[in-house]
């Protein structure tokens, strides 16, 4: 793969490569307009979304940062997203060019003061791995085999000018309006800044990994603060597969329910007695080893769950809350989906949203034991997705609605579904978190 020198990071730098691929995007509709007469209205579209979802792929993985990591999230929303743009952005998962060896030198050089082969027996500078903000190495030292991650230069400092170059396309895809709706913008920046503090991320790991090794068949790596600075992380080695190989190749299902439990607790058991959850649920930060393991890593997203946001959050997962009118209204409320100035249109219209939403999406939590293989399940859910996307009614009612948790927080369950389903895992049982 090839390797880059250096990343944009200016705002004018970062705002001509979106500018570029906006060009590409523009030439892309021209052909399609032409293409549509010759061969028709559904290959043209098509052949039109492959183009656009590798040239924007292409420009953001050149800026990557917090630009490559809204591909990222994008990737998991299977439900709604053309099935090219799902396919190209989940390239950010684990496919990214990676820094070149000077570059990756000199980065070890300011934060170390020495090279890498100084600190190490030996260090491979070719990367092994590329996401949205680091890429990994492999080193050894005394014998030990350590996964070494290294932050791509300039990311943490242009966080905040790609959120404002994002703003204003989020603020109509959404139709956000209204002063206070600057606190979505100020989580996500919040939470990407973070994403970026590896002294940070090396602290959080390490707690959760001494918090949840009790639970079975889970492995987490072990972090080394000696080893580790503002911009570099040193863990151990793990070895094994990505979950997204082991779920095209595996055929068993003792082993998919094995690994679909052990998910499905380590989430609960987070959510519910830590309050505090790994809030970056995709396939690159999951591994099957050989004997069958779970291993987590990559605990730079997570995400507190407050106590005022919990108790009605999962109060709305309750079926005889969601079938009580005045009940599940007051949940609404005190979760800020509906608003004091609403009108009286736009109450029953999210009200009856809401309830068609929620009554699907709990089904999981009023069950002792639930089938993540059922495609009808996640077929109704792609069907509403799908549903309220196209609704023309919700473009002209105020976006600006819901508590600003609910961005993590909805964004961890929908990644742990989407997980759970492609590893086809059955017979979970829910409430199993509460034996540890």
């Amino acid at each position: 793969m090839k390797t880059i020198d250096n990343i944009p990071t200016s705002k004018i730098q970062r705002a001509s490569k979106l500018v570029q691929t906006g060009a590409k995007v523009g030439v892309n509709y021209l052909k399609y307009y032409g293409s549509k007469l010759v061969n028709g209205e559904d290959e043209a579209k098509e052949q039109l979304n492959k183009d656009n979802a590798k040239d924007i792929y292409n420009g953001l993985k050149q800026l990557k940062g917090s630009a490559l990591k809204v591909a990222q999230m994008l990737s998991m929303e299977k439900g709604i997203l053309p099935q090219a743009y799902v396919e190209q952005f989940s390239l950010s998962q684990f496919s990214v060019p990676p820094l070149s060896a000077p570059l990756v030198k000199k980065t070890f050089k300011k934060y170390f003061g020495k090279n890498p082969d100084e600190l190490f027996d030996t260090f491979n500078l070719n990367a092994v791995s590329g996401a949205s903000i680091g890429q990994v190495h492999v080193a050894k030292k005394d014998g030990k085999k350590y996964a070494v991650k290294i932050q791509y230069p300039g990311v943490a400092e242009s966080i905040s000018t790609d959120l404002a170059l994002v703003k204003p396309i989020a603020i109509k895809m959404f139709n956000i309006r209204g002063k206070d709706s600057d606190k979505y913008f100020k989580e996500v920046e919040n939470k990407l800044i973070e994403e970026t503090n590896y002294v940070l991320e090396v602290a959080q790991s390490q707690a959760i990994v001494d918090a949840c090794k009790h639970i079975p068949n889970l492995k987490f790596p072990n972090y080394y603060k000696d080893l580790s600075s503002d911009r570099i992380i040193t863990m151990d080695w793990m070895d094994g597969i990505h979950l997204s190989e082991f779920t095209k190749e595996n055929t068993n299902q003792k082993v998919a329910n094995k690994l679909g439990q052990a998910l499905w607790d380590f989430y609960m058991y987070q959510m519910h007695v830590l309050r505090k959850v790994h809030a970056d649920p995709h396939p690159g930060n999951f591994m099957i080893s050989k004997d069958n393991q779970l291993i987590v890593l990559d605990f730079g997203c997570m995400k507190e769950v407050p106590e005022e946001f919990y108790v009605p959050y999962f109060e709305l997962a309750k079926k005889e809350v969601i079938s009580d009118p005045k009940l599940f209204e007051q949940k609404l409320f005190e979760l800020e989906i509906l608003r004091e100035d609403d009108s009286k249109e736009e109450l029953a219209f999210f009200k009856e949203m809401f309830y068609e939403m929620l009554s699907l999406f709990t089904e999981p939590f009023n069950t002792e034991e639930f089938d993540f293989s059922d495609e009808t399940f996640f077929g109704k859910i792609t069907e509403l997705g799908t549903k309220y996307a196209k609704n023309t009614e919700l473009r002209n009612m105020n976006g600006n609605r819901g508590s600003k948790h609910f961005i993590y927080i909805n964004r961890t369950f929908f990644g742990l579904y989407n997980l759970m389903h492609d590893l086809k895992a059955t017979n979970i049982i829910i409430n199993n978190f509460t034996k540890y």
